[in-house]
């Protein structure tokens, strides 16, 4: 069941077309006055789709029903990007949590905290709470090859075009957790010789993302990971996630503060999966130990 559950806090339904379009006839540009200082705020939704697997399919309508209404709070997220030229501030609007009083503290461990990034020095800062210990994770953005396609559509009052990539799976949603990195924790390590990095590369998961970007707003910002294109990301898409922008404030009448998370034990990206992966195997030991006595 808990791996049902950690499954379903990363897989984002994707929209039907027409209800995209409707959401999208509503994206305006909301403008105050000209200001040397641009900023702006992109605001985000994103809705899960559960994946039952095997254990759902022993459930009836009603059952599944009960599952979804049990985790809306996770399926069902806002987000906020708060952007300059050269920064900007990523984070969960987490009103819907706090109008429905739900809590969901074991889905909170892998879910991303908020993240600054700076384009300009390539780097980010993401703030962690996991079994509740702060972490503050700085690396490098990541980083992710676009190709630039011809095609282009109108995304509110946006004309938007189209960039793909292919990323590790692993490092796009490095916050999070698969207990498939325990069964496979050694496969990586069992190559040795030459053969080692063709088999890393030929094991390695990837992630296609689509990213539609408007060059009208020129920032190379996103929300989540993504970034680095000629044009604030309006909508992404990776796997079976989506992520849309539903509205957009430019240059508003009060500034706009963006600062970086300060708090935590730093580590970077890569030490941060580590301990969760550690976590986790002293999570199952502890499990299987107290079945066997």
């Amino acid at each position: 069941m808990k791996s049902l559950f950690l499954k379903s806090t990363v897989v984002l339904a994707l929209f039907l077309l027409s209800s995209a379009s409707e959401t999208f006839t509503s994206l305006n540009l909301i403008t105050s006055k000209p200001s040397d200082d641009f900023q702006g705020q992109a605001y985000y939704i994103s809705k899960a789709k559960m994946e039952l697997g095997r254990w759902g399919a022993r459930l009836s309508e009603a059952q599944k029903k009960q599952v979804a209404a049990r985790l809306k709070n996770r399926l069902e997220k806002e987000y906020i990007l708060t952007f300059n030229k050269e920064e900007a501030l990523f984070y969960e609007d987490e009103k819907l949590d706090a109008m429905s009083g739900a809590t969901d503290s074991w889905g909170k461990n892998f879910a991303p905290g908020k993240q600054y990034k700076n384009v300009k020095t390539n780097s980010q800062i993401q703030s962690q709470e996991f079994y509740g210990k702060k972490f503050l994770v700085k690396d490098e953005l990541q980083k992710i090859e676009w190709k630039l396609g011809k095609e282009s559509k109108q995304i509110g009052n946006y004309m938007c075009f189209k960039a793909t990539a292919s990323i590790p799976t692993s490092e796009l949603a490095w916050y999070d957790f698969s207990w498939s990195r325990l069964n496979n924790g050694n496969t990586d390590t069992e190559a040795n010789g030459e053969n080692a990095d063709e088999a890393k590369e030929n094991t390695v998961p990837m992630t296609d993302v689509e990213a539609w970007y408007s060059p009208q707003i020129p920032v190379g910002h996103g929300p989540l990971e993504y970034w680095g294109l000629p044009g604030l990301i309006l909508e992404v898409s990776a796997g079976n996630t989506t992520m849309l922008c539903t509205k957009i404030v430019m240059n508003p009448e009060e500034k706009l503060e963006i600062i970086a998370p300060d708090k935590g034990k730093e580590v970077t990206k890569v030490e941060y999966q580590e301990t969760i992966v550690e976590k986790m195997k002293e999570f199952r030991n502890n499990r299987m130990g107290r079945r066997r006595g």
